[in-house]
């Protein structure tokens, strides 16, 4: 008979998940492409995290996760200004649009053009959920337990599932 799962550290959990933001969808997940995860190393925001402890596979669950839980509070260090310029011809430079960048440290940036003025252009590098609380609606679709390389990894290993079968 087989073990009957409950969500807790380092488990592999196989989760549905419907993510609302100010009364959008914004994101989902449902059982044909359910999000993989260990439970309790950071792979998911702590917000959600901690509200699968102790959950079973087929149980569902609705979770406001505020922002502080999420990704963070707005922060207004993270707005830049630059002038138009300073960006390659081929971006628009347009309010929404979005810009990926490496720093000098050759880590992998994003940001959205927020204001453009006649000689300024105004970067928010601030994630795009920042400062907004989280409405998920959840359904643990599985739950494993992690195999030693997934654990020294900290992520779900596919190609190992694939190798067992």
């Amino acid at each position: 008979m087989d073990k009957e799962f409950q969500v807790e550290d380092g488990l592999v959990v196989s989760m549905e998940y419907t993510l609302t933001v100010d009364d959008e969808i914004f994101d989902s997940a449902d059982s044909t492409d359910p999000i993989e995860f260990i439970q309790g190393i950071g792979n998911i925001i702590p917000g959600l995290e901690r509200e699968l402890y102790g959950m079973k596979i087929g149980e569902s669950k609705d979770i406001v996760v505020a922002s502080e839980d999420g990704y963070g509070e707005i922060d207004e260090e993270s707005y830049v200004e630059l002038a138009p310029d300073e960006f390659p011809d081929d971006i628009p430079l347009e309010v929404g649009v979005t810009i990926e960048m490496d720093d000098e440290d050759d880590n992998h940036l994003e940001a959205t053009i927020d204001e453009v003025g006649d000689d300024y252009v105004v970067l928010n590098f601030n994630h795009p959920l920042a400062g907004k609380a989280l409405h998920f609606s959840i359904k643990i679709a599985a739950i494993r337990e992690a195999t030693a390389e997934e654990i020294e990894h900290q992520h779900v290993h596919y190609d190992d599932l694939e190798d067992e079968e």
